[in-house]
């Protein structure tokens, strides 16, 4: 597989099986200062077992996230638009050839439908996929303007991100002008012959060209991108060390790493009947979360709903920035009261939660809640973005956005029990900003109260 050295990912972690307490501490250090951590280091981190030190790796991870990214939590919203696919792959519900699957495909009337119900609910970030289609992407195009067009009152959606299959330069220059944000590709597993296993047939089973594609949608001028592993598929460390390569090879090309990193964990699909080859426990689960925050420290990391509640929210603390909400995993299946009824569903859904229901957990635990999507409007994205998040810049910006966007779902959105909750919350977050800061939201506040809406800076 290019850019994914197997030998050497192998070797590291060999070198790194003796427990170090001395080199350990100083890869904490340097983790703490906001410096990328090499292959190497991640790799000790990674084969840590010491029960004391992996808290010590999790309070780093805490340190960072909140150096970076402070205590907002971006809340986002999946649209999957199709369930036809023409890839094989084992352990995924759309495959091709799973005859328990009921194949949709959302008309632009449907994708609006799904749309507003999604703003109903007090949703501004989406992110739209489904299976992979040849020539699709004039589809996923037209499907980006009908979301961008839709309003329900006052509220429309901020930002649309694509999950979709590998394109050509053109085609991806082509989502680029629809108005996208990140475009997303998971390469699921980073080891070759567990990507063949796995990936036994349709334009999905060539690895060099699926990990190829995220160079092309740079090349095409797609500077937020957003990566991810399939955890289970192989060993997670291996995996992680995989992904961090990955990541090295689009520094070292393009000067510009992943906008985002997704850690999805394999989950039942119907129809299937596939048994995870590689389980990776909560524990270690964890482990990942915090070292990939220490590894890539710039880079904003999301988690599903694959998740269970209790580890979603905790796992916020370890390194994660961005997570779904009340989300349904079949075309139309916002219509649908059951998230995991549905034989159209991609993988069954373990944090059942209504949004509010995230937003007032979330808001318990002091996080900010927040549906920004200042940087994409304000062209701080790429090189623009990493130059601001990289020295920690950026928390300014996205701490204030969030109160921004909080305030506006309390007023137009929740429950009694959850507004108070919220303003407390803000009240506590403003007396901590600097006088011209609290000032320049006061400005912002008033106009909310007034109407306003969808400001930022």
């Amino acid at each position: 597989m290019i850019y994914i050295d197997q030998e050497k990912i192998n070797n590291l972690l060999s070198d790194a099986a003796k427990f170090d307490s001395r080199l350990l501490d100083r890869i904490l250090d340097k983790a703490r200062k906001l410096n990328r951590l090499t292959l190497s280091e991640g790799a000790a981190l990674l084969m840590v077992t010491d029960p004391e030190y992996i808290q010590k790796i999790f309070a780093a991870a805490n340190f960072v996230k909140d150096a970076i990214y402070g205590r907002r939590v971006v809340l986002f919203a999946p649209l999957y638009v199709s369930s036809f696919c023409v890839n094989g792959c084992l352990y995924c519900a759309f495959r091709s050839d799973n005859p328990v699957t009921k194949r949709r495909r959302l008309s632009m009337d449907e994708i609006r439908q799904q749309t507003q119900w999604l703003l109903k609910r007090g949703h501004k970030r989406m992110l739209i996929l489904g299976g992979e289609e040849a020539g699709d992407v004039d589809y996923y195009t037209q499907a980006v303007g009908v979301i961008y067009d839709t309003h329900v009152g006052a509220h429309t959606i901020k930002r649309v991100n694509v999950n979709c299959a590998p394109l050509k330069v053109d085609e991806y220059r082509k989502l680029k002008n629809s108005g996208i944000g990140t475009y997303q590709l998971f390469q699921e597993t980073y080891h070759e012959p567990t990507y063949r296993l796995m990936h036994p047939a349709g334009p999905k089973s060539d690895p060099d060209d699926r990990i190829d594609a995220i160079d092309r949608a740079y090349e095409a001028g797609i500077d937020d991108i957003g990566m991810g592993v399939l955890y289970g598929l192989y060993d997670y460390k291996f995996e992680t060390l995989g992904l961090l390569s990955h990541v090295e090879h689009l520094e070292g090309r393009f000067g510009v790493g992943p906008h985002t990193i997704s850690v999805p964990r394999i989950e039942p699909a119907g129809g299937t009947g596939f048994k995870v080859p590689h389980p990776v426990s909560d524990d270690e689960f964890r482990k990942v979360v915090a070292v990939l925050r220490l590894a890539v420290p710039y880079t904003g990391m999301i988690l599903s709903t694959r998740e269970a509640a209790d580890l979603r929210d905790e796992l916020c603390g370890f390194g994660i920035s961005q997570i779904s909400a009340e989300s349904r995993t079949s075309p139309g299946g916002y219509s649908s009261s059951d998230n995991n009824a549905d034989t159209n569903v991609q993988f069954c859904i373990g944090d059942q939660r209504s949004l509010e229901e995230v937003i007032g957990a979330l808001i318990g635990q002091g996080y900010i809640p927040s549906f920004c999507a200042a940087c994409y409007r304000k062209e701080r994205t790429g090189e623009a973005f990493m130059n601001l998040a990289k020295p920690g810049l950026i928390k300014h910006k996205c701490s204030f956005n969030a109160l921004v966007t909080l305030k506006e779902y309390l007023d137009d959105f929740a429950s009694a029990g959850v507004r108070k909750a919220g303003y407390d919350l803000i009240i506590k977050e403003r007396a901590s900003l600097g006088a011209v800061a609290q000032s320049e939201l006061s400005v912002f506040f008033e106009a909310i109260d007034k109407g306003a809406r969808d400001s930022y800076v």
